[in-house]
């Protein structure tokens, strides 16, 4: 299992800052969340800890050695990356996509292997795609298409996965369809998992751990129980709301105050006092 934290990071696009002198530590072997308001640095977050982005200050520590400082393949192998939005070469199969995760384990000296082979079918066999291996990834709906994705990144072997925002563009059912893959995946295996969510529900439905990020910064952080108040999503998301017990897991579920329609069918609002 690996360690995976960001030291003092400071990351500006151009004169924009987005990150400043942020410090966070990810459990291992648990499922930690960043979530907050829009622009607040949470993806930018997590492409510096994947080493996407180069931060200005600061560094990022993979194992106690800076992410900098290591060669591409041996982070590969240690960690996965699953980008917003990703996208494959058209007419490229779904095994052939999951088959590239094996390429931090290529070399001049190391070609395909028993063992390569082995862990491409627990990748599809892990995701449920090993009746799609010889379907074209642009041919699959979004759901699968995104299971798709993440067998690649299982195929890496790599104890640790991070995915940038994995539910987008997705309806509820996928939503939930890959949350609990990605839940299975942390239950049964022990990888640790880092992803950036918007659905604070959803997050706090998942998480282990919960990062809120405000003005640049980790505004709070810890399990979901302990930290998801009314307080802090009136700060991080400039919201009032009220926060509840989810019915069927007992998490907290954040209800957004507003205008809505009542029983009787008349529309009322909820103010905070």
């Amino acid at each position: 299992m690996g360690t995976l934290e960001a030291k003092e990071l400071t990351f500006s696009y151009e004169d924009t800052p987005i990150l400043d002198n942020l410090s966070v530590t990810v459990p291992e072997g648990k499922i930690t969340v960043f979530i907050g308001g829009n622009g607040c640095g949470k993806s930018t977050l997590l492409r510096s800890m994947a080493r996407i982005l180069r931060p200005q200050q600061g560094t990022v520590l993979l194992d106690g050695a800076g992410i900098s400082q290591l060669k591409t393949k041996e982070v590969a192998k240690k960690m996965s990356i699953l980008p917003q939005g990703p996208s494959a070469p058209e007419g490229l199969t779904v095994e052939q996509l999951v088959r590239q995760g094996r390429y931090p384990h290529q070399g001049w000296l190391k070609q395909w292997s028993p063992q390569d082979e082995e862990m491409v079918q627990e990748a599809l066999t892990a995701t449920s795609m090993q009746d799609l291996g010889g379907q074209p990834v642009d041919a699959l709906s979004g759901g699968q298409r995104q299971r798709a994705w993440i067998a690649m990144t299982l195929a890496q072997g790599s104890d640790t996965l991070l995915l940038d925002e994995p539910t987008t563009y997705l309806d509820m059912a996928h939503q939930v369809d890959v949350l609990d893959l990605l839940f299975e995946l942390n239950e049964t295996e022990g990888r640790t998992i880092v992803m950036v969510l918007h659905d604070m529900n959803m997050a706090c439905r998942y998480a282990h751990h919960l990062v809120a990020m405000q003005d640049r910064d980790v505004y709070a952080e810890g399990r979901p129980e302990d930290i998801m108040t009314e307080s802090l999503v009136q700060h991080v998301f400039q919201m009032n709301c009220h926060v509840a017990a989810d019915p069927l897991f007992g998490t907290p579920m954040v209800i957004p105050h507003g205008k809505g329609r009542n029983a009787n069918g008349t529309v009322s609002a909820v103010r905070a006092e």
